[in-house]
């Protein structure tokens, strides 16, 4: 009897070890994958906000020479749109309000270039990121 509940038994022992070297397998390549995802999405990110920051700095600096009244306007939201950037939680990924912080500074950079008078069109595409006016 012992014969043959070992042959009966086979198929069930089979798919229990499959299914564990399956789970196995698919976590690690669960995490090779993630970690790419998690890369070239945090790149990304990386490279809008810096984008942002490089035009919001670089405008700082020019609106510094005129000290009219509509200038200190736009320095103001310049400054804001900075602070806001330096703020920003690059080290922590578990930070639960990185979406709505990001779509914070993109309001704001949208309303600096409205400011300016500068039509904003960030796009990040295969050849490399890049800032049209």
């Amino acid at each position: 009897a012992d014969l043959f509940d070992g042959i009966v038994m086979a198929e069930q022992r089979f798919h229990g070890e499959g299914y564990q070297e399956g789970l196995a397998e698919g976590r690690h390549a669960g995490m090779a994958e993630g970690r790419r995802y998690g890369a070239l999405h945090g790149a990304r990110m990386g490279s809008e906000i810096g984008c942002y920051l490089g035009f919001a700095l670089t405008w700082h600096c020019l609106l510094q020479k005129c000290t009219d009244k509509k200038n200190s306007r736009k320095i103001k939201a310049l400054d804001s749109l900075i602070g806001m950037i330096q703020k920003f939680p690059y080290e922590d990924p578990t930070y639960d309000k990185l979406q709505e912080d990001l779509e914070k500074i993109r309001g704001k950079f949208k309303q600096v270039c409205s400011m300016l008078n500068i039509q904003s069109d960030f796009r990040i595409g295969n050849e490399r990121s890049s800032l049209t006016f």
